[in-house]
């Protein structure tokens, strides 16, 4: 039986990974409101077969809320870590392509963000901006570029003084030129596996921030909120309301962060015909 190649079974996985998720946001997405309604009658009851994940002390279904919670997390994923990425992008190639001063002023702005823990500099640019999806967004696209933007910028360095790229600039092309026909080829493979790498961060740093009251409204089934939630009730004994929502959300990080490390290793032409 002749042996797959390697990049078939990496693509294979990354397109199972993304399949799953995208299965959980589909779910949360068309879960209607109604199911999220609570009920005193069934207020605070233990995971069961008519509620796998149980209820919290508003008698409200934790699996649907978790879904719907993890729909939201993916969307403020998928919004934040691509705004993040892009401004990773230019920035590295501005600082790559421009002049000393330019370069030595977009190290000091990267020095500075990354100097400043990320949760403390979303919660202060989401409080600037009065909360809410808006502010947070913000918040996570502002803090999360800084290592791909420097990923980005050694590797314009790096290639600038390939013969390639000499040879075009002699033959008279234009910088933006070489930038479109011999960089951005280069850079794709490396931006596609930095952007989806920074979707689990942006989803984490949502939830602590949304679990500390600064990030979504508590009106929202977002997770922060939900695990914010159940800590009142932890010392009655109410253990699900913490454990299955949080297990739920370690679960897509760690899916995301596998589909990433695979987008990787097949876009690596080394890695993937190993």
């Amino acid at each position: 039986m002749k042996r797959k190649n390697q990049r078939t079974k990496l693509l294979v996985l990354a397109a199972g990974l993304a399949g799953v998720l995208i299965l959980i946001y589909a779910l949360g997405l068309l879960i209607p409101e109604k199911a999220v309604e609570g009920s005193f009658l069934e207020a605070g009851r233990p995971p069961c077969l008519s509620h796998p994940f149980g209820t919290d002390a508003l008698g409200r279904d934790l699996l649907a809320r978790t879904l719907k919670g993890l729909s939201v997390s993916i969307t403020v994923g998928i919004v934040a870590s691509g705004v993040s990425a892009g401004i990773a992008l230019l920035v590295g190639i501005a600082s790559a392509m421009g002049s000393r001063q330019v370069d030595a002023a977009v190290n000091w702005i990267i020095d500075l963000v990354m100097g400043i823990p990320h949760t403390v500099l979303i919660l202060l640019i989401s409080f600037a901006l009065g909360r809410g999806m808006t502010g947070l967004l913000a918040g996570i696209a502002a803090t999360h570029w800084c290592s791909l933007a420097r990923l980005v910028r050694g590797e314009v360095l790096q290639q600038r003084s390939r013969p390639y790229i000499m040879v075009s600039r002699r033959l008279g092309k234009s910088g933006g030129w070489i930038l479109l026909h011999h960089l951005f080829p280069h850079l794709g493979p490396q931006f596609l596996a930095g952007l989806v790498l920074l979707f689990p961060h942006a989803i984490l740093h949502e939830a602590s921030v949304s679990f500390l009251g600064y990030g979504l409204p508590p009106e929202q089934p977002a997770i922060g909120i939900i695990l914010s939630e159940s800590m009142r009730y932890l010392s009655a004994g109410m253990w699900w309301p913490a454990v299955l929502p949080g297990a739920a959300l370690l679960g897509v990080v760690l899916l995301m962060d596998r589909l990433g490390e695979q987008l990787r290793r097949v876009l690596d032409p080394v890695t993937a015909q190993e």
